[in-house]
């Protein structure tokens, strides 16, 4: 999109012809609207018109100059698209970007009406039939997600990552970070001691928490974001999904901010997850806290380097200190 900003009607014509090579039919695109921006993502309401019918999509593009880090444009759309195929709520992906399309590397979907802010959806009156619905929808949600197991998606070639190999790889990212946080490092000692080295690896989502669902008027509309999506062990989602960070202050209800953990558990369990290891779940818990605290680290060594000088990021950085808090009571108490 970068090339056609001064020329915003070549840039709506050549998605127009991508549109027409992915369905049926003339397509006009009158508009396209931009979202958001960030280091790893350029995002896009598009307003378009099908044999005389108004079309709303969303467009995801690698931001000009840079080459999308880790997995492709092209992957996420496979794999959204499988998971939608498995019964998981995604938006519908209608066309994958081509580099003769002159558009970047991205894809074209479904625009998915519901709300993206995970704060107003867990507080909020208006939701509150949705938050209800929740912690059923997102037990299936993840549960049809494992279900696809590693072997039907052995042909992305996504990451493989055992517990401990995450592990390992977080303890690296930290390494990299400037100072040490004696709190994470016995987090470091006791996951090397709890997380196991291998188990039944499945597909996972790798980022699946409130914040990354679209939440409509009855309950979850769509799972986004699927770039961290790899083989590994399926508690790191829900442990992931509970950690403290996630629940936008609603640390009543440990999963997600909308739901208890044990009858979060049963419910994945009905909707035909894996029995759930209550001890283990606590480690990919810790986990998971651990995790986040590390990527705060990482994003203020970025600031402080230059590398990206970022306000949000040097904010988010003093974050480090919440994680610190959540892994200290988890040491102590147990789960938080």
């Amino acid at each position: 999109m970068e090339q056609d900003r001064t020329d915003p009607g070549a840039a709506r014509a050549r998605l127009a012809r991508v549109l027409e090579r992915a369905v049926p039919g003339h397509v006009d695109v009158e508009a396209v609207i931009p979202l958001s921006g960030g280091a790893s993502s350029l995002t896009y309401a598009v307003d378009a018109i099908r044999e005389g019918q108004t079309w709303r999509l969303i467009l995801q593009v690698t931001p000009p100059g840079q080459t999308a880090e880790g997995m492709s444009r092209a992957v996420q759309a496979a794999l959204q698209t499988r998971a939608g195929n498995a019964g998981v709520r995604v938006a519908e992906v209608v066309a994958v970007l081509t580099p003769q399309d002159g558009l970047g590397e991205g894809f074209v979907m479904a625009f998915v009406e519901g709300e993206t802010l995970a704060p107003r959806w867990l507080r909020d009156d208006a939701y509150a039939e949705a938050r209800a619905a929740m912690l059923a929808d997102c037990a299936e949600a993840l549960a049809r997600i494992h279900a696809i197991g590693a072997e039907a998606v052995a042909d992305l070639r996504l990451p493989v990552l055992t517990p401990q190999a995450q592990l390992r790889a977080l303890r690296e990212t930290y390494d990299r970070c400037e100072g040490a946080v004696p709190v994470f490092e016995l987090a470091f000692a006791m996951l090397a001691d709890r997380l196991p080295e291998d188990g039944d690896l499945v597909l996972v989502h790798g980022d699946f928490r409130s914040g990354n669902f679209i939440v409509g008027d009855t309950g979850l509309a769509a799972v986004v974001d699927w770039e961290l999506a790899h083989v590994g062990h399926p508690l790191l989602d829900i442990g992931w999904l509970s950690t403290n960070t996630w629940r936008f202050g609603q640390t009543q209800m440990p999963v997600g901010g909308f739901a208890e953990r044990e009858a979060f558990y049963a419910a994945y369990e009905a909707a035909g997850g894996r029995p759930v290891d209550r001890d283990l779940a606590f480690a990919f818990e810790m986990l998971g806290s651990l995790r986040w605290g590390v990527m705060c680290m990482q994003m203020g060594a970025a600031h402080l380097s230059g590398e990206v000088a970022s306000v949000e990021r040097a904010a988010i950085a003093r974050r480090v200190s919440e994680t610190e808090a959540d892994i200290l009571f988890m040491l102590k108490h147990g789960a938080l």
